[in-house]
């Protein structure tokens, strides 16, 4: 089981990007999948879920608006694409796998309900 972020890097507040999570050595396409992030000296934090189908999202709000958690099973691949961004936004961002088979937006919240993660990818937004 492996996953793999890309696509973090600096940029200025008001910009976008999007960090991409590449996942193999599973079926991709049976899973939930979710973003965190943990910026310095922080608690990891939720940002985002996406069901196994694409058919459900979950966003904290902080980001609601301005971040969408999209997947392409076909190249078990999963997006965040991030716009409006704030310096607040600033953060190492992980992709992970939700280990259950029903998933809700509090269950999603909890970090101890995913069972495998990437290395992290980090964002920085300037002001």
């Amino acid at each position: 089981v492996q996953l793999v972020e890309s696509g973090g890097g600096l940029v200025q507040a008001g910009g976008s990007l999007r960090v991409s999570c590449a996942a193999s050595g599973w079926t991709f396409r049976m899973y939930h999948m979710g973003w965190f992030r943990q910026a310095q000296g922080k608690e990891r934090e939720f940002v985002a879920a996406i069901g196994a189908s694409g058919g459900i999202t979950y966003y904290v709000d902080s980001v609601k608006g301005r971040f969408t958690i999209a997947r392409d099973n076909p190249k078990n691949t999963v997006y965040l694409q991030m716009d409006s961004l704030k310096p607040e936004d600033t953060a190492a961002y992980y992709c992970a796998r939700f280990k259950g088979t029903s998933v809700s937006r509090s269950l999603a919240l909890n970090p101890e309900n995913y069972d495998y993660w990437g290395q992290g990818t980090q964002v920085t937004v300037t002001a």
